[in-house]
Order: structure tokens, then C-alpha cells, then sequence
């Protein structure tokens, strides 16, 4: 059977697939604990649930337009002012609201890149980063920085990868899978290389609220950053993570309004607009921040201890897995390399090995661009993590 050319290099989400594996072999009868899902264990807050409702009840189960409720792009709007350390004044025309902040990542990567374009990838990426400029027709090109700075990019690592096909930077922070953070200062340097440069700058934020350094605040963001020192830029974040809402599918997307509009219309001929009901519960969530900050700050006290509840654990008994300590999201990511054999000569094998002999389900990070490492999602209960790492550290001897 041929397919379009469109899809012919294009690879499943690695990371849905082995939670899709695991879920199998539970539903088999086999005791897997799944420590490879992106999405908080927590259950949406009742207080945004009861918006979607609200709406059902009222009737409010129409199409909206395209870039989404007007309330609801307001709200967004009024709330990236509020916690901009920069003084933004972002207007609602730069809004568009998206089924997930993976969509509003691939209509940014449609409508601004092409065939003959060459989009650098902060590498270790999301594993969906480089799909996506592959399918806008771009070509993407990963970009490591040091691996003693968590992997984060400076102005050089950026300079000797770039050429005169360079159009567009793709970066996450804190990053999914490295829990790296960038600073103030650090993401300062990036925006003011891609300005110079003239390529689209865009930063995946969907994790900005959860991360465990400073003084339990925001981490830095392109918001942070005077507008008259950015270029061009896409800032893409979402409801997923911060309020639990993975399954709700609300994203967005903050630009130039008038590439707003062009981003607005690439959506009207896909998905229309995000699911109604979601984007009321949305608009409950950004309506109430000081409820919202105890949701959120409730979350990240929980995934603090977690995450040094498996930093210990690896450091004092697994301490040949080194790490990169996160500071931010909620994944560890460790490498695995040398405890490659003939029998086990990579990561994915790494993870299939493990999960055959111990339950523990993994992501190989070759799904993220760097094959030495395995990515450990920690977004589930202490008592998991506990018996995960036992098994973990009994499978070693």
C-alpha cells in the first residue's frame, strides 16, 4: 500500500506507544507500573471541572470561532500580562486557543516553515518537535548543548549549528525530557541570538509552572523579555499540565496578531476550534488565580518530593546511572550506556529488557534524540516510585 510522501518518514509518538504497551499488559494481567506517561497522576480540580459543566447545562455547546472564545483568549491574554516580569501588555488578537499545545506547535511549524527551511531543535527534544517540522515540509536540525549544563543552549552551540537555510529555534524549558530550566539570563542570550539572526524563536511553555527552583515562582519566560528585545517569536503554553487537564485538549499560541490571524485561519480548515465545554472550563481556570495558584502550588509541592524522593533513590543506589537533576516538569532522565552489551546495544532495547524483567515501563531516549539516556516520568504516586526504584535497583544485583 503507497502512501503521500507527506508521511512517509513519520514516526508514532514513542512516548504514547509505550504507555500504550503498558496499559496492554496490565489489561493481560501483568503487575507494570507505567512510569512513562507526560501527564499529571492528579485528578482535574472539581472548581475547572464544574466550568465545563456549568456550560453543558447553559447550552454553551456551539462552535466558537476559530482562535477560540473571545473570553477565554482575554483571559490568556490578561493572565501572561499579569505574570510577565517584562511589563507585557499582551493583547487577545494575539491569542489562539488550540485543541493542546501540541496543535498550537504545528500550526505555528506549518504556517511559518517549508520546504528549503532548516529549523533547529533543542536537543533532547520532545519526541513530536522534529515529526512536526518534517511534516510543514522544513527540515529539522537537533542542537545539543553541554551536557554538564543539563543539555541547555547557548549563543554558540546555536551559531555552529545555523546556516543561511536557518528560519526557526524550537525550545522548551523547563524541558521535557531533561527537566533542564533555563535562566533569565540564559533565555536572554537564546532570544537575542534568534533576533540578530532574524529566525523565529519558539518556546514550548507548558511547563512553566511547574518547576522547583527560585523562590517557587514561574520559570522564565519569553514574557519575562522586553518585547523590543525579542524578534520573531511563537509562545506556545496550555491548561495540560499546571491544572491537570491532559485530556481536555486546551492549548494556545501567542504571537504577532497578525500572525495570529494566519495561524487562526490554518485552524479553521483543521480542527475549527478547540472543544467547547474544555475552553469554559479553561476560561474558570485563568479566571480564578488565586485558586489556581493553591491548585498548582499543591501539585508542584508533590512533585518536589517526588522528584528527590528519585534522585536520592538513583544516587544512592544506582549511582553508575548518572542523571540530569530536574528542575522543573516532572520526568528524570538518566543514562543508560554503559550498560549496553551485544545483547542490549541500545536504549530501546535498554527499556523492553527492564520492562520484560521488572514491570517498570520506560521511554527510550531515542525517542528524544539521544540514545544513551531513558526519560522516567515520576507523575505518579510515592508508593510507585518506591516500589519502581526497588525493582529497578533488584534487577542490577
Amino acid at each position: 500500500m503507497e502512501f503521500s510522501s507527506n508521511i512517509a518518514s513519520l514516526q508514532p509518538s514513542a512516548t504514547m506507544a509505550v504507555s500504550s504497551l503498558a496499559k496492554q499488559l496490565r489489561a493481560e494481567g501483568r503487575d507494570v507500573i507505567d512510569l512513562s506517561a507526560g501527564e499529571p497522576d492528579f485528578p482535574t480540580p472539581s472548581w475547572i471541572s464544574d466550568g465545563a459543566m456549568d456550560a453543558v447545562r447553559a447550552g454553551r455547546t456551539r462552535y466558537t470561532p476559530a482562535p477560540g472564545l473571545p473570553e477565554l483568549r482575554k483571559a490568556v491574554a490578561d493572565d501572561l500580562s499579569r505574570r510577565s516580569l517584562a511589563g507585557w501588555s499582551c493583547s487577545p488578537e494575539a491569542v489562539v486557543i488550540t485543541a493542546g499545545a501540541k496543535q498550537a506547535m504545528y500550526n505555528a511549524c506549518f504556517a511559518l516553515f517549508g520546504p528549503g527551511d532548516d529549523v533547529l531543535v533543542a536537543s533532547p527534544y520532545w519526541t513530536s518537535y522534529p515529526q512536526m517540522v518534517g511534516l510543514s515540509g522544513a527540515r529539522p536540525v537537533p542542537v545539543r548543548g553541554p551536557e554538564e549544563m543539563g543539555f541547555k543552549l547557548r549563543p554558540e552551540d546555536l551559531e555552529a549549528a545555523a546556516g543561511d537555510s536557518t528560519r526557526g529555534l524550537i525550545l522548551c524549558s523547563p524541558c521535557n525530557p531533561t527537566g533542564s530550566v533555563y535562566s533569565l539570563k540564559e533565555l536572554e542570550a537564546v532570544a537575542q541570538w534568534a533576533r540578530e539572526r532574524g529566525i523565529w524563536l519558539m518556546s514550548d511553555e507548558i511547563y512553566r509552572r511547574i518547576v522547583f527552583t527560585g523562590s517557587g515562582g514561574d520559570a522564565p519566560s519569553l514574557s519575562d523579555i522586553p518585547q523590543e528585545k525579542l524578534g520573531p517569536h511563537v509562545l506556545v503554553d496550555g491548561a495540560s499540565k499546571c491544572f491537570a487537564m491532559t485530556g481536555w485538549r486546551i492549548g494556545y499560541s501567542v504571537t504577532d496578531p497578525e500572525v495570529a490571524r494566519k495561524l487562526a485561519a490554518f485552524q479553521s480548515h483543521t480542527t475549527s476550534n478547540a472543544a467547547t465545554p474544555s475552553q469554559w472550563a479553561a476560561l474558570r481556570a485563568l479566571s480564578d488565580p488565586v485558586r489556581a495558584q493553591d491548585s498548582i502550588g499543591n501539585m508542584v509541592t508533590a512533585f518536589l518530593r517526588r522528584r528527590n524522593l528519585m534522585v536520592e533513590g538513583f544516587r544512592r543506589h544506582l549511582p553508575d546511572l548518572t542523571l540530569v537533576e530536574p528542575e522543573g516538569a516532572f520526568y528524570l532522565f538518566f543514562r543508560v550506556d554503559g550498560e549496553y552489551t551485544d545483547a542490549v546495544p541500545d536504549s530501546q532495547t535498554w527499556c523492553s529488557r527492564v520492562l520484560e524483567t521488572t514491570g517498570v515501563a520506560l521511554v527510550p531516549g531515542a525517542a528524544f534524540g539521544d540514545d544513551r539516556y531513558v526519560r522516567l516520568s515520576y507523575a505518579t504516586s510515592d508508593d510507585l516510585l518506591a516500589e519502581a526504584l526497588r525493582r529497578l535497583v533488584e534487577d542490577r544485583g
